[in-house]
Formats: C-alpha cells, structure tokens, sequence
C-alpha cells in the first residue's frame, strides 16, 4: 500500500483559482493612512452637528433692544445687543447675541428701542465665529407693551 503525496506537492486540479496574494504592506500603509485621515474629519464632522443643533440652556432674556446688524466678512451673521437693567436709572448689562434665522432677524429689526424678551439657546464649543460671535442663538422675540 502506498501513500498519497502530501496535498502541496499536487499540482492544482482545472477549475480551481489559487487563493489571492495577501496585501503589500505599502497596500496597507495607504489604506491605514486613509483611514488615520478620514477619521478624525468625521468624527470633527459629527461634533460641529451635535454642538451647532444642541442646546447646552434655553432661556429667556429681557431688556431694551439697543443695536442689531448684519456682520461678518465672509459668514454673515446677525448680531445685537440687548441692554438689562433692574432698576431704572442704574447702568444697564449689555448682553451680545446671534440671530441664525432672517424671519427672526427681521422682528428684532423691527423692535429696535423696544422693551422685548428674547428666548435663546445657549451653544458651547462653536469652533468659528461662522456660526455666530456669540454662543447665544436667539430664536423669537416678544415684545412687551409699556404700561
């Protein structure tokens, strides 16, 4: 009785494909490279959309609208002043806010000198003054009647 040869030292059988050749470590290296890049734009990506669409307060603010006006060289933003006081005669707090939304931004126009409440969302960790000079985003006013 003999012995078959070992399965190696047959040659292969028609029909069947040899396996692939494994990567070339530059294959890799430039795969590894793509990902090392990649990753981190995405993940900076996903971060400016959670800090820009959530809300770390909300709240409502109220005072006399001082000035409001479109600024920015490239990324054109609305922003305002609005002027907190608690006891009439006493020097006002000024409080700077960004208006993202033009319907918004046309009442607070129109309420300039006008004694208003503004409801904000407060957004940290905003990276450019593209989005904003301020981390307040004002998103309605109400303006409030004198007496």
């Amino acid at each position: 009785m003999t012995t078959p040869p070992p399965e190696s030292s047959m040659p292969p059988e028609a029909g069947t494909a040899s396996p692939p050749p494994g990567r070339s470590w530059k294959q890799r290296f430039k795969r590894y490279l793509l990902i090392g890049l990649v990753s981190p734009l995405i993940v900076f990506a996903l971060y400016t959309v959670v800090v820009y669409n959530w809300s770390y307060s909300q709240g409502d603010r109220s005072g006399i609208l001082r000035k409001f006006s479109r600024k920015g060289w490239l990324c054109k933003t609305w922003e305002g002043e609005l002027a907190m006081t608690s006891v009439p005669g006493v020097m006002p707090e000024m409080w700077a806010f960004t208006v993202r939304n033009d319907s918004v931004a046309g009442t607070v126009n129109a309420a300039l000198g006008k004694n208003v409440v503004l409801h904000y969302g407060e957004h940290r960790g905003l990276w450019s003054s593209c989005f904003g000079e301020t981390q307040y985003f004002v998103d309605s006013v109400r303006i409030i009647p004198l007496p």
